[in-house]
């Protein structure tokens, strides 16, 4: 289902990979290492192998999309979140993501909703000065369960003081399409972080995008 525009009131972002960019240099650095014979796309690869191993839950997710247990893949995912904290690092903002908040910023109400903690999660904001932006910062221990759950998703809506059908979730994998489409928003896929177009437009994305830094010129279209 196409995006519906006029439905748009308010919206939420995912942070890996759709506001910091996670296509670093390990990925970049395995791909050449990948042999050939066994990896016909090495850069996909790679990007595959370091989503596992940083962020198995996202590739959890994945794997329950196509055998269809996502119920029992989402309890585990919850768990894994709760009792272990990837590590921070130095992410790079994607490319034109300030200038697209910039854009956005005063037209509609955003809100972050990460699954990373509190910490990480503001020193990432405040080392772009992004934190300006954002009216509402949900992380991944601001409800007891957190996404590919519905849960961080609904409480960004309610403080951010719209309906959840009013909102957008905003996410680079299945986990944030899954929390979104869960939690009865709208959804936008990026793949400027670890998702596949395939993937995202099966768990229902309503529009998929090549990164985030073209969400405000698919939003202000209404203006």
């Amino acid at each position: 289902m196409p995006l519906d525009l006029s439905r748009v009131h308010a919206l939420c972002f995912d942070v890996d990979g759709t506001l910091s960019d996670t296509d670093d240099l390990y990925a970049r650095r395995l791909q050449h290492i990948l042999p050939r014979f066994l990896f016909r796309n090495p850069a996909s690869s790679a990007r595959r192998i370091v989503m596992w191993v940083e962020s198995p839950g996202n590739g959890l997710m994945s794997l329950a999309d196509r055998l269809g247990i996502d119920d029992e893949i989402t309890v585990l995912i919850n768990w894994m979140y709760h009792r272990h904290q990837r590590p921070w690092k130095e992410f790079l903002l994607v490319p034109g993501v300030d200038d697209m908040l910039r854009k956005l910023h005063g037209r509609f109400p955003m809100a972050v909703v990460s699954t990373r903690h509190e910490g990480p999660t503001r020193a990432f904001l405040d080392r772009f000065d992004l934190r300006k932006y954002f009216d509402v910062v949900v992380t991944g221990l601001s409800t007891e369960h957190t996404k590919p759950y519905p849960d961080p998703v609904l409480l960004a809506a309610r403080q951010l003081g719209v309906q959840p059908d009013q909102c957008v979730m905003i996410g680079d994998t299945t986990v944030d399409i899954h929390a979104g489409r869960a939690a009865g928003t709208q959804t936008i896929g990026v793949l400027c972080g670890f998702g596949e177009e395939a993937e995202l437009r099966r768990l229902g994305a309503d529009i998929i995008l090549k990164s985030t830094a073209d969400v405000a010129e698919v939003l202000l279209r209404r203006a």
